[in-house]
């Protein structure tokens, strides 16, 4: 049936619908970063859930009950991830400052001996081109010296910065395995009390928006993380093969570029390959392609089993959230930009987004009737 409304009524309903929206998403990131803990507690409660039902129906175990079990076993796992892990990664990342200083000197010397090996071609440059390159490896230069006197600085203010927040970040905590407990234990209580407090169109929405988000973090963040840490296990035996320092620092940078998609692995292991390669390094260059080569076989096999090709996004539109998310939040902008624009996606072929485009049709309608002769 065909919207006879006056056009001040549709503006100033396009209009209201846009305000609310705005701020209903300002207030809504506001609002998550807020509520941290309560968020990350739901997540752990949306994770851990599945085994409490099996536990309530298998084992006769109480909910709650079988909700501390829960709780306790998976702070349990993640507190011996955190030390095992962490420990090794940082006692690599200290050894790699305390070695930084060496480390550029290497890497200055290997960069003369590229020089050395095109000196030939560089001096058939155009002038401007040598003058620009002696530009660059001035300011490199110069750069590194100051990177290496911050990093040689003592730390103290980021020590007592750290000290300052710990009684936060324990309350934090705290916080979260109980929310976390209390979402698990209390969960039917609290949909039937949701149910009963929020309005019906409320309902519609906000039911559209956890069931796009689940899908996009429990299907694409899911599927990409089991893709790393198989990356990052192929990459730490290959480096350790390649008797390459820093193994599992490396590793795990390396691998965390499988999260953006566009880049991957290939973005570190290709200049890397090559470089070593200028520098005479034909064992290391060899062996730094081959395991790039090694990662790619393995994520093609299991990626159309762990995703499926099913984030439902063109690469044109999945670049453009990229950009969009680098812009607005660096590289963890562009880790959630993905997602994010799949829910908004999905959203839209849901008609969460019909009352505005409805508004917007019917403009679009009466101004070309107004430009008809």
């Amino acid at each position: 049936m065909e919207d006879r409304r006056p056009y001040w009524k549709v503006v100033a309903s396009l209009f209201i619908s846009l305000i609310g929206t705005v701020v209903f998403v300002a207030a809504g990131f506001k609002l998550i970063g807020y509520f941290m803990p309560f968020v990350i507690g739901w997540v752990i409660a949306m994770i851990a859930n599945p085994v409490v039902r099996w536990l309530e129906k298998r084992l006769k175990i109480v909910r709650k009950l079988g909700s501390a079990i829960i709780i306790i076993l998976v702070l349990g796992l993640i507190v011996t991830g955190i030390y095992f892990g962490f420990s090794k990664a940082f006692t690599e990342i200290k050894i790699f400052i305390d070695n930084f200083p060496e480390m550029y000197r290497q890497f200055e010397e290997d960069f003369r001996q590229i020089g050395r090996e095109f000196q030939g071609i560089f001096h058939l440059m155009p002038a401007e081109l040598q003058a620009g390159w002696d530009a660059m490896v001035s300011n490199m230069d110069q750069g590194m010296a100051d990177l290496i006197t911050g990093i040689s600085e003592p730390t103290v203010t980021a020590a007592g910065n750290f000290a300052k927040r710990l009684p936060s970040v324990l309350i934090a905590v705290i916080v979260t395995v109980i929310s976390a407990y209390i979402f698990i234990a209390e969960r039917d209580e609290i949909i039937l009390w949701s149910k009963k407090i929020a309005p019906s169109s409320l309902q519609k929405r906000m039911t559209m928006v956890v069931d796009n988000f689940k899908y996009a973090v429990g299907g694409y963040f899911k599927a990409q993380f089991k893709i790393m840490v198989v990356v990052a296990l192929i990459l730490s035996l290959g480096l350790a093969i390649l008797q390459v320092k820093y193994v599992l620092l490396c590793a795990i940078l390396i691998a965390m570029l499988d999260f953006l998609p566009f880049f991957g692995t290939g973005t570190a292991m290709i200049p890397w390959a090559v470089f070593k390669l200028l520098t005479g390094d034909y064992k290391l260059a060899i062996g730094l392609i081959i395991l790039y080569a090694t990662t790619q076989l393995v994520r093609q096999l299991i990626q159309p089993k762990l995703v499926a090709d099913s984030m439902g996004l063109t690469p044109l539109v999945t670049l453009v959230l990229l950009y969009v998310g680098y812009k607005m939040g660096s590289v963890l902008g562009m880790i959630l930009a993905v997602p994010a624009g799949m829910i908004v996606i999905n959203m839209y072929k849901a008609g969460a987004f019909d009352y505005i485009l409805d508004d917007v049709k019917i403009l679009v309608k009466g101004i070309q009737k107004l430009r008809e002769p």
